[in-house]
């Protein structure tokens, strides 16, 4: 994955209408850690990774590249966006677009938090890269990240099959602006 070309980074914070989309900071570290250890978040992504090998490892300021947003709910760390060029992608339709993805803490699932946050940042991207598609890859198991991309406005490009479980492409077309 590399970065996003051109675009400035970081942009100005993002504000909806009950979170923040913004740039990484020092306090955000142990809600990256539990975000990387947590089990549930990581049913679908081959596992946890152990507690102690990610405080050794994690920076003091994680998530500083392009396209790296902390979502953010009065104050506090609950996910994070990631908006990064697939160079080497593992299928060929989405090779050199630019993939979404997102995690969030189990205990911010459930309340609409990532619909918002990532239709945030995809209308960002729109703005400042226009015209570009956007992939999603998710396992077909996942039901809840299948029914937020449907809902993100992606579709299917195909099944396949990785990691041991099937998974799922989609290809959010991109916006043009008008004219």
């Amino acid at each position: 994955m590399t970065e996003l070309g051109s675009v400035a980074w970081p942009p100005a914070p993002i504000k909806t209408e009950r979170l923040v989309l913004r740039e990484s900071e020092a306090r955000d570290r142990a809600a990256f850690i539990e975000l990387l250890a947590s089990p549930e978040v990581h049913t679908y992504l081959g596992g946890p990774r152990p507690r102690d090998k990610l405080e050794r490892e994690v920076p003091e300021v994680p998530g500083q590249w392009p396209g790296c947003f902390v979502v953010d709910l009065d104050g506090a760390m609950i996910g994070e966006i990631l908006l990064r060029r697939a160079t080497e992608h593992r299928r060929p339709a989405a090779a050199g677009k630019v993939d979404l993805g997102y995690l969030f803490l189990p205990r911010a699932w459930g309340f609409g938090y990532a619909a918002e946050a990532c239709a945030a940042a995809l209308d960002w991207f729109d703005g400042v890269l226009p015209g570009e598609p956007v992939v999603l890859a998710t396992q077909t198991a996942n039901v809840g990240s299948m029914r937020l991309a449907a809902k993100l406005g992606f579709t299917e490009v195909e099944r396949f099959h990785a990691w041991d479980a099937e998974q799922w492409l989609g290809l959010r077309s991109p916006v043009t602006p008008s004219a």
